[in-house]
């Protein structure tokens, strides 16, 4: 099946100059969405993950039903204030400023294989900041995966783990 049939392109979202790589295109046609996380399950399996983690928001679609398929845990990492109990957290830089991703203080136990998802890799600095909070808490990382890659923008290159992607957009 081809996946990027799925995907919409949505022009000047969310400012001018931007093309959005839409996946509810993909969420809604379920034989779509179930070869998506067929593949990604494929993808990710022989990293041997113990958990797996999303990143907020969309991260959340893709980790969480893959967790289910692989019959393991999932936890999230999300922008600040947005998880109870005590946490942990990261600020990193971005292109204009600064952000922070922040866990559940006790949601990974050291040694732990986590395996980090998203739905798009971009510049790559949210989910380089997501492996570094992960192994912060503890973790090991042995990689990442996303839905769809935007290979021009070069974000693999900020990360020091595999990172398996089934979409690339090489423009």
């Amino acid at each position: 099946m081809d996946l990027k049939a799925h995907i919409r392109g949505i022009p000047d979202f969310p400012k001018p100059g931007i093309l959005f790589y839409d996946i509810s295109t993909l969420l809604r046609h379920g034989p779509a969405w179930r070869a998506a996380m067929e593949r990604l399950a494929a993808a990710i399996r022989p990293y041997r993950p113990q958990l797996l983690a999303g990143i907020e928001s969309r991260g959340f679609l893709i980790a969480a039903p893959l967790a289910l398929e692989l019959g393991l845990g999932f936890i999230m990492l999300r922008k600040p204030r947005k998880l109870p109990g005590a946490t942990v957290g990261l600020d990193y830089a971005l292109e204009y400023g600064t952000d922070r991703i922040e866990m559940q203080a006790d949601a990974v136990a050291p040694g732990q294989r986590v395996v980090l998802l998203d739905d798009l890799l971009a510049t790559g600095g949210t989910m380089a900041a997501g492996v570094a909070l992960l192994r912060q808490a503890g973790a090991e990382v042995p990689a990442t995966a996303a839905l769809i890659e935007l290979s021009f923008l070069n974000g693999r290159q900020r990360l020091d783990v595999p990172c398996e992607t089934l979409l690339r957009y090489d423009d």
